[in-house]
């Protein structure tokens, strides 16, 4: 018993001797860590008028005295993942169990829910479809959403410039939240970052409706673009519905496979900013017009 209490208090030590060299914890020694003031463990407040509940804050730590809590605290600053919250016997507690709920609701809302008219019509976007006809059929036929249908390839065709440096597009992917979301500070930030690389042949950005990663090949192709940008909505998780990725290939073609495209995910104001990611993305886009290839080619050549 001894000897398990001697490792656990080794590991406690050890995890705060990591959080203190990260920035995360202040003059951290091998003494126990003080007690910061308790901070209430539930609160709830129900309108009346409408019913709304208010959850506690995801940061909040539910566990019933907790040794280090300042420790917990760090560990939660670091992560959205769901620790640091407690149990109710071998289950978890009510406001833990809510807010797993209400992410999943948001996670279903990002993938069922479709990008809004409004939207397109704020970022001056137009919007073509891929062979999918419905929600439905975009989750169970991924195949579909990675081909344009012909209304789509003819709308394209009339509305962009062919043989441009750099075509970029948005797809609805698998979260129309992280479109609405990061799109309308990314794509701006991305066009003037690729202005200020000089590359200043850029085609005109357009919408995909139930598009998949493989579009970008047939629209590559199409407009015989040197470099395609497409960014997607990311499956959603329970911690990040509204995550974007960018898929940046080198003049695709029909026998283009996923090693050919260099990808940059996890944009989102959680991750990495979509601001900052417009920046980032147009040197990459620089340094790929540069090397002319993409993917795993790039890295290794």
């Amino acid at each position: 018993m001894a000897t398990e209490e001697n490792l656990e208090s080794m590991i406690v030590q050890n995890v705060l001797k990591e959080l203190a060299k990260n920035g995360f914890l202040q003059n951290v020694k091998t003494a126990s860590v003080p007690q910061v003031s308790e901070t209430p463990t539930h609160r709830s407040i129900v309108n009346d008028a409408d019913e709304y509940i208010e959850l506690p804050p995801i940061s909040e730590i539910l566990i019933h005295e907790p040794i280090h809590k300042e420790t917990v605290a760090a560990l939660k600053a670091m992560t959205p993942a769901r620790i640091g919250v407690g149990r109710a016997g071998p289950r978890y507690r009510t406001t833990t169990l809510l807010h797993y709920l209400a992410d999943h609701s948001q996670a279903q809302d990002a993938v069922f829910l479709d990008v809004s008219d409004e939207f397109l019509q704020r970022m001056g976007i137009f919007e073509v479809q891929t062979q999918v006809s419905d929600r439905e059929e975009h989750l169970t036929r991924p195949d579909l959403g990675c081909r344009l249908s012909r209304e789509a390839r003819e709308k394209i065709s009339v509305n962009c410039k062919k043989n441009v440096q750099v075509q970029v597009f948005v797809a609805d992917g698998l979260s129309s939240k992280a479109i609405e979301s990061n799109v309308a500070e990314l794509l701006p930030a991305l066009i003037q970052g690729l202005q200020g690389e000089g590359i200043t042949d850029i085609g005109t950005p357009f919408f995909v409706k139930y598009g998949r990663v493989r579009v970008e090949d047939e629209i590559g192709i199409l407009l015989n673009a040197e470099v395609v940008v497409e960014l997607v909505g990311e499956r959603p998780g329970l911690g990040t519905a509204n995550s974007l990725s960018a898929y940046i290939i080198y003049k695709p073609t029909e026998k283009t496979v996923e090693a050919d495209r260099t990808v940059v995910s996890n944009i989102h104001m959680g991750g990495t900013p979509p601001v900052e990611a417009g920046a980032f993305l147009a040197g990459l886009i620089k340094d790929i017009l540069k090397a002319k290839t993409s993917g795993i080619k790039l890295t290794t050549g």
